[in-house]
């Protein structure tokens, strides 16, 4: 059966498929919020640092495990279907929530804790190397014409809303609790509620049908020929990766790493800290579907290019700014300014790769992009942060790795649309007919073939 139609049935059908992504980023963003009390249940040392750069190293170990998720589950999805791809990475996804919401502090098992975390946290990683893949391909599939880039756009809304779910929690939980309770046993709490929320992801998500585009494929393709295209593609891949650096990076930046920063570097209280990352996952999910309709009207690559090029130019002015007089205010102009630049070429980027990547290895190729970026920069982010910070004794220097994701993220616009330029003018080229010149005998070129 296809999927319905109607607009309240598209409506629907959003929901349920970005539910998983809901969970993954709740539990990423609750890492990151609470990492310094994390550091201090499983990672005690006699320093903070070396607590929290063990605690964003084992953040960030989930990370690697993305591209091996994104390549077998992601050929796992283009061979079985989106559907039954997208229940399967929930299912691995909430063993992992589970594992990391129960195992009990290094202070009762010994080393055994920190392992069972990091064991949590590759489970994490191998599911969602093919979570946001899946869903931003079922979204791209089910969307209705010329409207494809406001519904993947949602793809990324829906971590925001578990962003401020997670803010309100934890805002909650301040207000609620002692310091030393939130310390002791507090910031477990919101990882309970995860776990409670999985059972009614799963009813949610096995409610979704195939999309009609796949449903429609004439030849499903194995294991094998799905990794021959994506090796024989792989120039495609690493534009794709690249394109995803800016996104991962400045969205771990500004979401995941804003609660430390504003703690650890700035010390502002939690609570202030938490306001800004509410606002700032409010200001997310207004951007990222409002620039991802404005892409349907102009195109993805104006976009692309304006956000690049103002975050290349304003972050680290922005950045040094803030820290040259820290305080609430200057820490929530930055963040939404950092949060408009974020939205705004997301919004644009993630549609941008579901058209570029081969249709045949749409799942594994766009989950190998972002995966790669994801896991070589974007997860980084906290630990490049922490590490710049403390080797350059400058609270502003987290602003060179956005600098540079900008950068990566430029280079790669302008190398996959001449790309794609080129294959348009090569394509119009071999199936436009022969036309013989007309007012200059001279000239041989077909008036026909002539593409700009």
């Amino acid at each position: 059966m296809n999927p319905p139609t109607s607009s309240q049935s598209k409506i629907g059908t959003v929901f349920r498929v970005t539910s998983g992504n809901f969970l993954e980023m709740f539990d990423f963003f609750l890492f990151g919020f609470y990492a310094t009390h994390i550091s201090r249940a499983f990672f005690p040392t006699s320093s903070q640092f070396a607590s929290l750069i063990l605690t964003f190293t084992t953040f960030s170990a989930g990370f690697l495990m993305r591209p091996l998720g994104a390549i077998f589950l992601g050929a796992y999805v283009d061979r079985v279907g989106r559907r039954q791809g997208l229940i399967t990475t929930l299912g691995i996804m909430a063993m992992g929530t589970v594992l990391i919401a129960f195992v009990p502090g290094y202070a009762t098992i010994g080393l055994l804790a920190p392992l069972l975390v990091l064991v949590g946290r590759l489970l994490q990683g191998f599911s969602a190397g093919v979570e946001l893949g899946g869903v931003s391909v079922y979204l791209a599939e089910m969307a209705t014409p010329g409207h494809k880039g406001f519904y993947v756009s949602w793809q990324s809304a829906s971590q925001q809303v578990a962003i401020i779910f997670a803010a309100i929690i934890g805002y909650t939980l301040n207000k609620t609790l002692s310091t030393e309770d939130v310390a002791a046993w507090g910031w477990r709490v919101p990882f309970f509620i995860g776990c409670l929320i999985v059972p009614f992801l799963f009813i949610i998500r096995r409610s979704l049908q195939e999309t009609a585009e796949f449903q429609a494929r004439k030849h499903r393709p194995s294991t094998q020929e799905i990794f021959r295209s994506i090796f024989a593609n792989w120039a495609i891949v690493l534009e794709g990766m690249l394109l995803v650096v800016m996104t991962t990076v400045s969205f771990y930046l500004i979401t995941v790493y804003t609660p430390t920063f504003g703690k650890s570097v700035l010390k502002l209280s939690e609570v202030d800290s938490l306001i800004v990352t509410f606002c700032v996952g409010v200001s997310n999910l207004i951007w990222l579907p409002v620039m991802g309709a404005l892409s349907d009207r102009i195109g993805r690559k104006p976009i692309l290019l304006v956000f690049c090029t103002l975050a290349i130019l304003t972050v680290y002015p922005a950045l040094a700014w803030l820290v040259a007089a820290p305080s609430f205010a200057r820490m929530l102009i930055v963040l939404l300014w950092l949060s408009f630049i974020y939205g705004s070429y997301n919004g644009a980027m993630v549609v941008a790769l579901t058209e570029v990547v081969p249709v045949n290895v749409r799942t594994a190729g766009f989950s190998l992009a972002y995966s790669l970026a994801t896991a070589l920069f974007g997860g980084n982010t906290p630990l490049v942060s922490t590490w710049l910070i403390e080797k350059t004794h400058n609270k502003a220097a987290p602003a060179y790795w956005m600098t540079f994701a900008a950068a990566c993220g430029l280079a790669a616009t302008l190398a996959i649309y001449r790309r794609v330029n080129a294959g348009e003018a090569a394509a119009n080229a071999a199936t436009a007919p022969s036309v013989e010149p007309v007012g200059n005998p001279a000239s041989t070129t077909p008036v026909a073939s002539r593409v700009i």
